[in-house]
């Protein structure tokens, strides 16, 4: 583990944080969302690299990795939403995002 990513990391999403709790505090404090996506596309191309130099990168292999990190959270948000919009939405606005969610899934 890479403390100065992590670091990083922590910057970047205590930025956000304090950018929605208190905006007026740090204005600029969503550009930890642009710091996380360059933290991120520079890990991803590390690891394709290294597999490169090693001849083991695969196109298969990599998005396997990827969608196997991704897909459970991505499947709990978008159920977790559904069921906290249920209540709330109005029923053709729910239906909207039930065929938005439903596209995504598949």
């Amino acid at each position: 583990m890479r403390l100065d990513i992590q670091g990083l990391r922590a910057f970047a999403v205590l930025s956000v944080i304090i950018y929605h709790v208190a905006p007026l505090r740090l204005p600029g404090g969503f550009i930890g969302v642009d710091i996380f996506f360059v933290i991120s596309g520079y890990l991803i191309i590390s690891s394709i690299v290294k597999n490169l130099e090693e001849k083991k990168f695969s196109f298969q292999s990599f998005y396997n990795r990827r969608l196997s990190r991704l897909a459970p959270v991505y499947l709990v948000v978008t159920i977790a939403t559904a069921i906290l919009l249920y209540n709330s939405l109005l029923t053709s606005e729910y239906d909207s995002f039930a065929k938005s969610a439903a596209v995504t899934l598949s």
